[in-house]
């Protein structure tokens, strides 16, 4: 099993994101993100602080040696995908060739409402995804590239320098399973599902093997992640106070993100859990950090879960 670190960066500040992804460097991880939102998530009023996810991944490219730099998931019609190829090629080079692209059709109304930007119906973004998946592909591995969609055309467009990876791998996030499932069976390298139990990871797992078989594509091909909200007390003893802070980050979710996708309890059951999505079809599990950042958890997490299945 790999293991990623997944960074929620609200409410924080620089100095407590590098630690997060310097420590994730060195500490076991195969792999460090961020999100890509402005404001907070789940939603409250807009008013917390939250970095922005491309600026983010330079950082970390440039401050890591070892983990993969990437970001679950980029809205697609947060930025024209052809800019963002160019983005993306950038940050491949300032981590050596460390990068990993992670599209999705975007989710949180309250961002796109209060910037302007059209939230279009799940269709409409589904589309956008799809044809924006295929214009990052073609522009950052071509030498040029012609594309005539509904939303995004290219006219023998050029992206240069070409990364530092010959094929960067792109993933898709998200549960769809009639139309993502089927846009990271068409074009995907990996499919990335958040916040999802271990039973319906299993069930989505196999609507993606047949969404392959359809499209003529071999499901080994595609790797597939999870993403699993993080509080795990470092012992018994820390118990109360994690699921407090549990409790704290998901409000009304809480009963409801309690039977989908999070860790929970000790170690031990942590073990447990993680293991229960590897026999899923999961290769590897990303904990979700929102602050405040528990590091007796964290380094729990890397001695006694880690250290025994990595």
């Amino acid at each position: 099993m790999k293991f990623g670190l997944h960074i929620g960066q609200q409410n924080i500040d620089m100095d407590e994101m590098r630690r997060l992804w310097t420590w994730a460097d060195r500490a076991g991880f195969d792999w460090a993100d961020v999100w890509d939102h402005f404001y907070e998530a789940p939603p409250v009023d807009g008013s917390g602080s939250c970095f922005e996810a491309t600026a983010c991944m330079s950082a970390i490219a440039c401050e890591t040696r070892n983990v993969r730099v990437g970001v679950l998931v980029l809205g697609m019609n947060y930025r024209h995908p052809a800019v963002l190829a160019n983005t993306l090629a950038t940050i491949d080079h300032l981590s050596g060739g460390r990068l990993e692209i992670g599209l999705g059709a975007g989710w949180h109304q309250m961002e796109y409402e209060a910037y302007g930007i059209p939230f279009r119906p799940i269709k409409e973004r589904l589309d956008m995804l799809e044809e924006g998946v295929q214009v990052v592909r073609m522009l950052l591995t071509q030498e040029r590239s012609d594309f005539q969609g509904q939303y995004y055309q290219l006219n023998n467009a050029a992206c240069y320098p070409k990364p530092v990876q010959a094929n960067p791998r792109i993933w898709v996030g998200g549960n769809g399973e009639k139309r993502t499932l089927r846009i990271a069976a068409r074009h995907a390298d990996g499919w990335n599902s958040p916040y999802t139990s271990p039973e319906e990871f299993k069930r989505l797992n196999g609507v993606l093997d047949q969404w392959c078989e359809k499209e003529g594509r071999d499901p080994a091909s595609i790797e597939r992640n999870i993403n699993l909200s993080f509080h795990m007390a470092a012992s018994p003893a820390h118990e109360r106070k994690a699921e407090e802070e549990f409790k704290r980050t998901w409000g009304p979710a809480t009963d409801a993100m309690r039977e989908r996708g999070v860790i929970i309890g000790t170690p031990d059951q942590a073990i447990e859990r993680v293991k229960a999505y590897e026999e899923a079809g999961a290769k590897r599990v990303n904990i979700a950090l929102r602050p405040p950042v528990d590091w007796d958890a964290l380094l729990a997490w890397e001695s006694d879960v880690i250290g025994k299945l990595g």
